[in-house]
């Protein structure tokens, strides 16, 4: 490329800006802007050609728009006012007329459309110095806090702010709570039915009054001020299931935060009173989005502890045998009975990785020899379907302590004592501190 043919041929194309005139040679010598190209190629060939120095007019290429770098710089840091962000991106809307003018350029002077950079490109790079000279923040390419969208047509700068994501573990104290709000099927979360309140809400719209979610996420969304939040967890429990041990890893996400810098301690302090002791969290720290997908994902074992009845008494060396045969075993399910309105028909295969039992007397004042209860608990893989594991669906799990008992085996009562990453998959980069 001979770049004072370039210049020439574009400064005869009419009046031309210093930026649109350096953009075409972006990827020649770095370490300068385009208006400084733009500058010393008109005086190059000014003193090439002996002419006089002829200073740009009204650009035809960008109408000026490339002198408003600084103006669009502090319209997006007003419209960023009241949000806390420690990084950001800039992006352009470039009216179609302008973007056909970069494009026409280029064919005039005979380069490739996308020879030196493109006015949109040198539009985001030079707000976006300048924003963050303002801010005293970061730009991300990735994923950043939020997006300032300069409209070239309206003159407004669009904002996306991007969720705020907190970390953390929970335990359910309480049975008959979901993890999620769980709207009614009767009334399809109206309440109503034919204009009637709904008999099988009576007319609240949810099957049950709380949840996980709804005992903790609004108490995230508020300290940061967000529009919304949502409750992601690695799996769920049973509703009529306690969450106990250790807990279930969650990231709560909040939409359209204000603020992001929040004291997880003191967060962690105000969920577990709002929850009133029927849910507790631990460990909460403020995470990366990535952190959804990674707990949603999480392939987690779990630890079961279940009160058991039978429908004939068991003697403890029969419970012994059982759960030897279960310990380290195979397991084959196909969809239980009571998930298959919403689970496709398959056969899984699951690891029991351990299993342990003993008799319960029927005053529940300790061991026996022979009982209709027992408390079993089982650590195993996850997915594995732990009240069928029990009562072997008829037949549809096998093996199963039924089956090996050759009696009913029915769970009354069940707990989650543990989950835990069967790889540890979360790593520090997975968290803001």
């Amino acid at each position: 490329m001979n770049v004072l043919s370039v210049a020439r041929d574009a400064l005869a194309s009419g009046p031309l800006c210093d930026s649109c005139l350096g953009r075409l040679v972006a990827d020649r010598s770095f370490g300068l802007s385009n208006p400084e190209r733009g500058r010393s190629l008109r005086v190059a060939v000014a003193l090439a050609d002996n002419e006089e120095f002829d200073p740009p007019g009204e650009c035809w290429v960008c109408e000026n728009e490339c002198d408003r770098f600084d103006w669009w710089a502090r319209q997006a840091e007003a419209r960023l006012r009241g949000y806390e962000f420690d990084t950001y991106q800039v992006g352009t809307k470039v009216p179609p007329l302008i973007e056909e003018n970069d494009r026409l350029l280029r064919e005039d002077v005979g380069l490739d459309p996308e020879a030196g950079e493109l006015m949109k490109s040198e539009f985001n790079r030079e707000v976006g110095k300048r924003l963050g000279e303002r801010t005293g923040t970061t730009v991300d390419f990735g994923r950043s806090d939020v997006l300032a969208v300069c409209d070239l047509s309206t003159d407004e700068v669009d904002l996306q702010v991007n969720s705020a994501f907190v970390y953390g573990r929970y335990r359910k104290l309480e049975r008959d709570i979901p993890q999620t709000e769980w709207p009614c099927r009767d009334c399809n979360g109206t309440g109503l039915v034919q204009g009637e309140p709904c008999d099988g809400c009576d007319g609240a719209g949810y099957r049950y009054d709380e949840s996980v979610e709804q005992l903790t996420a609004p108490v995230v969304r508020a300290a940061m001020d967000g529009e919304s939040a949502t409750f992601h967890g690695a799996g769920r429990e049973d509703v009529d299931a306690r969450m106990l041990g250790t807990g279930r890893p969650f990231v709560i996400e909040v939409d359209t935060p204000r603020v992001r810098s929040v004291d997880t301690d003191e967060l962690q302090t105000d969920v577990n009173e709002f929850a009133d002791r029927k849910v507790e969290v631990e460990g909460l720290r403020l995470a990366t989005h990535e952190m959804v997908e990674r707990v949603k994902e999480l392939p987690a074992s779990k630890t079961y502890r279940m009160d058991v009845r039978f429908t004939e008494p068991v003697s403890a060396g029969a419970l012994r045998s059982a759960l030897a045969a279960l310990d380290g075993a195979t397991v084959e399910q196909d969809t239980p009975q009571r998930v298959s309105h919403r689970r496709a028909a398959k056969t899984r295969i699951r690891e029991v990785y351990d299993a342990d039992g003993d008799l319960r007397s029927a005053d529940d004042d300790g061991q026996a020899d022979t009982a209709t209860r027992a408390t079993v608990e089982i650590h195993g893989e996850g997915g594995l379907y732990v009240k069928e594991l029990v009562s072997s669906d008829e037949g549809r799990t096998r093996p199963s302590l039924a089956g090996e008992l050759g009696a009913g085996a029915t769970v009354t009562a069940l707990d989650v004592l543990t989950v835990e990453g069967e790889d540890e998959p979360f790593e520090d980069s997975d968290f803001l501190q």
